[in-house]
């Protein structure tokens, strides 16, 4: 498939978000200016305060006297990329791959292969954008090309048309100026002085020519444009292998249409995960709303699987959350994470699978869509020492364990997260303790048992090893408790309890 690419120029950015913000504006000409070496720089003119003869990089000062009346406003340098970024985010309904044009930081490159048949054809779709870019109050400028070179160039300096046939950019560069290939300012100067005024002035010499004269970096431009050399854009948001676009004809408000456009997201995206063997783990359902906000819903499951029916149920707990307002236009639906699945071959008698169940996996996966995937957690045996660190928690319900659970010896039924210490009285050296004291109550030990001694993991960090003791008080309960480290002289030893038993 031809790469296709949009290039949209936001012909006077700074002042159109100020119009929008303050349209009190609109008949008052304003700049805004920025401090440089004890002076104010223009950095951004207004249409009218351009109509005076007010330009960029000119002094403040010098503006006011050709315009008595303009307005200087403070400028800060971040300003341009936060705006740029976030009309980026909002042009990611009509692309997955959205950069910011760092070469003048006034426009957006979009690599839009594939996408205007949802909007029926390439005229349809550069129509769409500028008609809602400009209800929003912007002025650009588009155009629609092979390479994100001749994109920029023909958006910013073209004269014909902004929309170029495949294979044509060629030709619609030849009559351009040399500043559309996006050229230093010492470039240019050179260019002008040699007397070319034209991209097809100098085209057609050889490379060696050009290069000698003009520099590598001029050559890579004008390769970057013609298409000789691929460009790299780094998108705002990298796009999701697997991910479903479902553009609406009319805005989508209720719970029907909906439902009926994630479940049209699901088949097909679910069909692409079951031929390449893989499945869902985590779904993200974005709604691009028609006021211009996003809405955006996740699921989780704790299996892979790829079963429209089962993610549609899990999508369903969530619809509640989606507030269309006056209507979702653009439905995005992404797997973030997939897991690789093998499809268990069916038997006519059944045996325990536990876990591998598929009905127990979408289970929980329904628990989970109430309460939250993070209340429900699967522990897996770790080969560490420190009884904290003898566990981990699984990423996935069907994930198996790669060494088995240590029973040769008793373990409290609840381990807590960090030993608490405790105040104690025992008999020295080895004795397990008479009675202790925790949250404030004592418990007298009647039966005990022990020592057990566990070293510490020194590869990992220094300090004393643990004697545990199981013990029993008086009313019966028993609990885990050790002494951290030998009895000496400083007293420099600490008990602790770390779990119950049942």
């Amino acid at each position: 498939m031809q790469k296709r690419y949009v290039s949209i120029w936001f012909r006077h950015l700074l002042a159109d978000w100020q119009l929008i913000r303050r349209p009190e504006l609109a008949e008052v000409p304003f700049v805004f200016a920025a401090p440089d070496h004890g002076r104010m720089l223009i950095t951004a003119v207004s249409p009218l305060a351009h109509n005076f003869g007010v330009e960029t990089g000119m002094q403040s000062a010098d503006a006011k006297a050709i315009c008595p009346g303009l307005e200087i406003l403070d400028d800060k340098p971040d300003r341009p990329l936060k705006l740029l970024r976030g009309l980026g985010e909002w042009c990611v309904r009509y692309s997955p791959f959205v950069a910011i044009d760092e070469f003048a930081m006034d426009g957006l490159l979009m690599d839009v292969s594939g996408c205007a048949h949802l909007w029926g054809g390439e005229r349809e779709y550069l129509k769409e954008m500028v008609s809602r870019l400009k209800s929003k109050g912007y002025n650009v400028r588009l155009a629609f090309a092979d390479t994100p070179g001749a994109a920029w160039a023909v958006s910013r300096f073209g004269t014909v048309t902004p929309l170029i046939p495949e294979g044509e950019h060629m030709e619609a560069l030849l009559s351009l100026a040399p500043e559309a290939l996006r050229l230093d300012t010492a470039v240019l100067l050179k260019l002008r002085k040699l007397g070319f005024y034209q991209i097809k002035s100098f085209i057609g010499m050889p490379r060696s020519v050009l290069r000698r004269r003009f520099g590598e970096e001029f050559l890579v431009r004008l390769a970057q444009a013609l298409g000789t050399e691929q460009e790299v854009l780094q998108p705002l948001q990298v796009p999701v292998p697997f991910q479903e676009r479902l553009s609406c004809l009319e805005p989508i408000k209720t719970r029907t249409g909906i439902e009926l456009a994630i479940t049209r997201l699901l088949e097909i995206l679910c069909h692409r995960l079951q031929a390449e063997g893989k499945g869902l783990r985590r779904g993200v359902l974005t709604g691009y709303r028609l006021d211009g906000k996003v809405i955006q819903v996740t699921i989780g499951t704790s299996g892979a699987t790829h079963s429209v029916s089962h993610l549609f149920k899990l999508f369903q707990l969530k619809i509640d959350q989606i507030k269309p307002g006056l209507g979702i236009e653009l439905f995005v639906l992404e797997a973030p994470q997939v897991d690789d699945m093998v499809v268990p071959q069916e038997a006519i008698w059944t045996v325990k699978p536990g876990l591998d169940d598929q009905s127990v996996i979408r289970l929980l996966d329904k628990v989970a869509g109430k309460v939250g995937q993070e209340a429900i957690r699967r522990y897996l045996p770790a080969t560490r020492y420190w009884p904290e660190r003898s566990l981990k928690t699984a990423n996935a319900v069907t994930e198996k364990r790669i060494t088995d659970w240590n029973t040769d010896k008793p373990r409290p039924t609840e381990l807590l997260r960090r030993p608490d210490p405790i105040e104690v009285m025992a008999l020295i050296p080895d004795h397990p303790p008479k009675f202790f004291i925790y949250n404030g109550v004592q418990h007298y030990i009647v039966k005990a048992d022990g020592p057990e001694r566990i070293e510490r993991e020194w590869w990992m960090d220094k300090g004393e090893h643990r004697d545990y003791y199981q013990v029993e008080d008086d009313l019966g309960q028993r609990y885990w408790l050790f002494r951290s480290g030998h009895y000496d002289g400083d007293q420099k030893y600490k008990w602790f309890i770390h779990g119950f038993f049942a």
